[in-house]
Order: structure tokens, then C-alpha cells, then sequence
């Protein structure tokens, strides 16, 4: 009867396992910088398809880096955030489109008030579809800029993504007043529509 049961269990177990498998293999992934990764989340999370949107750090040389680390500008990490999304409803060129009109293409090593490589905006591209994908979008969002300047975003292969600590998560939607404060002080929604000529 024990014996019977332990079978039971296992193939409980594998069949549990094996259908968390099977909606993870369905999922792709997406890594983007654009400046404060609070201010990264919202416009991802708002796209059907969007699974999950996580703020965390990549591109640098340290493992397991903390906030303070990273935007003290030492470990060469970007502030940056990981889009978990379903192909089959949302592709990897739309969230390419989102990407664009929420960043300032035309500096580097800042994005808005934050200064800093840390704030670089970047395209970490995971496989050779996601490079030429983020190269072809390069020409469009050139042609699409309402202002001068030309686009100095990186195209860099993605490295490890590291998790940003939990009070970070979702920042905007736990602290609404200081997310707002913060990114109406920062002149993000202002120069935005100067370069896009569209609200975010």
C-alpha cells in the first residue's frame, strides 16, 4: 500500500512538473535598459502578452551587485528590466516599439536626470533573432524621432540578469506619490514627447 502510494505521489509530482514546464517553454524573454528601471516596468506590464516585467541589473562585471553598488556606477551594471512575454500574443518587434518611445536614444551614459553609465539604455538581444530584430528597429526609430540627434543605443548580447531587490519591484505601484514626484521632477515625460511626440 506504501509502496503504491509513493507512485502515486511521484507521478503526482512529474505531471505538476511537467505542466509548469510546458507554460514555461511557451515564454520568451527580453532584456532592456532605458535609465531608472522603475520607470521601465509600467509601460511593459500594460502589454497583453506581457507575462511578467522584473527590474534587475546586467551588462556588468560583478555578480550578485546591490543597488547601492550599481548606482554608485562601480560594477558597470545597467538599471535595467526583464520582460517574460508569450510570442504567440505579443512579438518581440512590439516590445522593441515600446522600448523606443520610453528611452532617449540620442545620449548615452544618462537617461533624463540620472547621470551615470549605470542609466545607459541599452538592447540586450538573447539569441540571433532578438539582434537582428533590434538592429532592423534602429532605422525606424531614427526615422520616427521628432528632434535632432542620432541613436547611440547598444546592441549588446545579454549576460546574466540579476533581480533588483523587492522593494524596487513595482516601485510605481507601491509608492505611487514618489514615483510620480520623482519622474515629473526627473523631465521624463517632457523630453519624451519632444523626441516621440507621444505621451508614454
Amino acid at each position: 500500500m506504501r509502496k503504491a502510494l509513493g507512485s502515486i505521489f511521484l507521478l503526482l509530482f512529474l505531471a505538476v512538473n511537467a505542466a509548469s514546464a510546458g507554460v514555461e517553454q511557451g515564454l520568451d524573454s527580453a532584456i532592456f535598459a532605458g535609465g531608472c528601471f522603475w520607470c521601465m516596468e509600467p509601460p511593459f506590464e500594460k502589454i497583453q502578452g506581457v507575462i511578467s516585467v522584473t527590474a534587475g541589473y546586467t551588462g556588468g562585471e560583478k555578480d550578485n551587485p546591490s543597488y547601492e553598488e550599481v548606482s554608485a556606477g562601480g560594477t558597470g551594471h545597467a538599471e535595467a528590466v526583464e520582460i517574460r512575454f508569450d510570442p504567440s500574443r505579443v512579438s518581440y518587434e512590439k516590445l522593441l516599439e515600446v522600448f523606443w518611445i520610453n528611452v532617449d536614444p540620442t545620449v548615452n551614459d544618462r537617461q533624463f536626470c540620472d547621470k551615470g553609465r549605470q542609466y545607459r539604455p541599452g538592447i540586450f538581444y538573447r539569441n540571433e533573432a532578438q539582434k537582428k530584430a533590434a538592429e532592423a528597429s534602429v532605422q525606424q526609430a531614427q526615422g520616427r524621432l521628432k528632434a535632432p540627434g542620432r541613436i547611440v543605443v547598444e546592441i549588446t548580447p545579454a549576460s546574466r540578469f540579476y533581480p533588483a531587490e523587492g522593494y524596487h519591484q513595482d516601485y510605481y505601484k507601491r509608492n505611487p506619490i514618489r514615483y510620480k514626484f520623482y519622474r515629473r521632477g526627473c523631465g521624463r515625460d517632457k523630453r519624451l514627447k519632444e523626441l516621440w511626440g507621444v505621451e508614454s
